[in-house]
Order: structure tokens, then C-alpha cells, then sequence
């Protein structure tokens, strides 16, 4: 963190007078981001907790746990510290009631929101989702990814440092960066599409664009701010229109294969582009479908179509995020019936195009 991130980062804790802070991280955003040089010394003289996150994905289990943990230290602040699966839990426990039956009643969307339970300060270690300014959050139950939606999920500050993101892999880097490419081309297509969340939307992708490529591979403060700043902007995008199919069928990539969450929504962004180009006359959009496309082939520098694929394609090589199906360990033609059942439906309907089951079985299918 520089200077002006600590004094932040400082003001908050102290201005606000906060007696017990619980720190949720994981160890590699807390070790390789740095932090750990620098949260000790500020926490001096606070009664605080860590909780290191052990699960790859936000999943169930733990977050029952995490909950426990939290309630039994009663924090008035928790300082969420890492990327969208210690985000995602911190949002969650904040103002999700439990109960016994917790997990029944997420499945049927029949949980309930109470007041938030602490403050909730965000730090980002990763420039991906923007789930620092989003109001939802996932999580996974026996592998099945659903969503929880409410305005009180967003968290209450956050604090954008890119010294504490540089230093994450370039495997890390390329993944989250592209999540914040997608979510802002699927916001703009996306059915609940607003003029406010185009006007961010537009603003992500013209600096990921920009800066994605030599974020991932030749990493400077400038460019990393610059991504953290994109994925921000998508968070703010997606936060009013939600994300489409591409998300939708990611998640059983994530679940089924430990795929990250920005490459498993590269696998299939490029083949939806192409399904909503192909099938437009059928878009069940208020908006000028064709427009939309426009804007995105114009941030891209592209005019048609097809340079917008290949752009994208050439994105994915330089970053090295793979596309082989059989390298990433996936079976598609044994498999595609269980990552069919892994979609999330709700996803899948805010696409501009109707979308079938037989249509994503031959997107499927068309992959090797």
C-alpha cells in the first residue's frame, strides 16, 4: 500500500473509533499482496482476528463457519482483504439471517436480508469483479453456484491500492482482468441494461482495453491502478444490469474443474457474442441491439463482427489463458450433461437472445 492508501486505510479505523476488527483473507492475498508488512503495525493497538479462507470457490461449508467465527468475536468492523471469493463471504455474513435451514433457503431464494451486522471495509488484491462496489454475491452448494441479491450487500468503503494487486501472479492477473472485460461487454448487452450502466460499462472497457495486456505481462503501477479502476467501473456496470450467459455457464467450470473465475468465463464469451450477432432479429431487447455491438467493436478498434472475435482471441493468447478444453482437464463430450446442470438460470435470462438448451449443447459440443 502507498502512503496515501495507509493513511486511508488508517483514517478509517481510527476516525470511526473501531474497538474489535476481524480480518478475513486468504494466505496468499495476505502474504504475496504485501499486507502483511503493513496491517500488523496499523492494528497495533487493536483487538483484532484473522480468518485465512481455505476454500477455492465460496462455498457453503465455510461460510457457515466463517460465520460462527465472526459472531462468536463480534467485530464492529471486518476488513475483507482479497478477491471475490473472501469478498463475496464478508457481504454475505454481514446481512444474510442463518439458520438451520439456511442452505434450503438460498436454493429457493427464500433468505432473508437483515441489518448489516459490522462495517464492512474492502480491499482488493486482485483488479477483477468490482464486487468491492457490487450489491449481490455467490456461493456455491454442492458445487451449484447461487447468487444473493440485496442493496445492504454493498459493502459500506473500500480502498483501491495496486501495490497490493501487482504483486499477484500473472495467472491471477490475466483471469480477474478478463472477468472485468466480460462483465462489462455482457452489461452492455445485458436485457436489465441501463443509460447509467452503459455510461460505466463503456468507461471499463475502454481502459481494460487499454491496459490489460501489459497489466498481465509487463505489470506497472500505472497500468495495474488503471485495471483496478476497469474492474470497479464493471462492478458498477453489472451491479445494475447483471451479467448474462457467459457467466451463467462459468460457474460449472469453476465448480467441476477448479477453473478461476474470469478464465472459466473466457471459454464461451467469444461463442455468445457470435450466437447474439447471428440471431439479433430475434433480441427481445428494448435497446438497438446493433448499436450496442457497435460500441463494443469501437472500443475494441474493430468493425465487424469477426475482428471483434479475433481481437478478443488474440487477448486470451497474448494473456495465456488457455482455450483447449482437453489441457484444462475437460471432457466435453462425457461432461457437457453435468456442466449443462451446473448453469445458472438467472444469468442465462438476462441475454438478449433466447437462449435453449440445444443451443448451449451445441456451443458445448463445438469446443475441444
Amino acid at each position: 500500500m502507498n502512503y496515501k492508501s495507509i493513511n486511508k486505510l488508517k483514517k478509517i479505523i481510527y476516525k470511526k473509533s473501531f474497538k474489535k476488527i476481524f480480518i478475513l483473507t486468504g494466505k496468499n492475498s495476505y502474504y504475496k499482496s504485501g499486507a502483511s508488512k503493513i496491517l500488523p503495525s496499523i492494528l497495533l493497538n487493536k483487538i483484532h482476528k484473522f480468518y485465512f479462507k481455505k476454500s477455492y470457490y465460496p462455498e457453503i461449508k465455510e461460510l457457515k463457519y466463517i460465520y460462527l467465527q465472526i459472531k462468536k468475536f463480534n467485530p464492529d468492523l471486518v476488513i475483507a482483504l482479497g478477491g471475490g471469493s473472501v469478498i463475496d463471504y464478508s457481504k454475505i455474513v454481514n446481512v444474510l439471517k442463518f439458520s438451520f435451514d439456511v442452505d434450503k433457503k438460498i436454493k429457493k431464494n427464500t433468505y432473508k436480508i437483515i441489518e448489516k451486522s459490522f462495517n464492512l471495509l474492502v480491499i482488493p488484491t486482485t483488479a477483477g469483479s468490482g464486487a468491492e462496489v457490487t450489491s449481490n454475491a455467490v456461493i456455491y452448494i454442492n458445487k451449484i453456484k447461487y447468487s444473493i441479491e440485496h442493496k445492504s450487500l454493498k459493502p459500506d468503503k473500500f480502498i483501491l491500492s495496486p501495490e497490493l494487486i501487482i504483486r499477484a501472479s500473472k495467472k491471477i492477473k490475466a483471469s480477474a482482468g478478463f472477468d472485468a472485460i466480460s462483465q462489462s461487454i455482457e452489461s452492455l448487452l445485458s436485457l436489465k441494461s441501463t443509460a447509467k450502466s452503459v455510461f460505466y460499462a463503456k468507461k471499463s472497457l475502454k481502459l481494460s482495453f487499454k491496459n490489460y495486456l501489459n497489466f498481465v505481462n509487463n505489470p506497472s503501477l500505472k497500468n495495474t491502478f488503471q485495471m483496478a479502476l476497469a474492474a470497479n467501473f464493471s462492478g458498477k456496470a453489472i451491479s445494475i444490469s447483471k451479467t448474462t450467459a457467459p457467466h451463467a455457464l462459468s460457474y460449472p467450470f469453476t465448480a467441476f474443474y477448479n477453473i478461476s473465475h474470469g478464465h472459466a468465463v473466457s471459454l464461451t464469451l467469444n461463442d455468445f457474442l457470435k450466437f447474439n450477432f447471428e440471431n439479433m432479429a430475434y433480441s427481445k431487447s428494448k435497446f438497438n441491439l446493433q448499436k450496442r455491438f457497435k460500441i463494443i467493436q469501437n472500443l475494441a478498434g474493430t468493425r465487424s463482427i469477426l475482428e471483434l472475435i479475433l481481437y478478443i482471441e488474440k487477448i486470451k493468447k497474448k494473456s495465456a489463458l488457455e482455450t483447449n478444453f482437453k489441457k484444462l482437464g475437460i471432457d466435453i463430450y462425457k461432461d457437457y450433461g453435468k456442466i449443462l446442470s451446473g448453469i445458472n438460470p438467472l444469468r442465462l435470462k438476462n441475454n438478449p437472445i433466447k437462449i435453449k438448451t440445444k443451443d448451449l449443447t451445441k456451443i458445448l459440443l463445438s469446443k475441444k
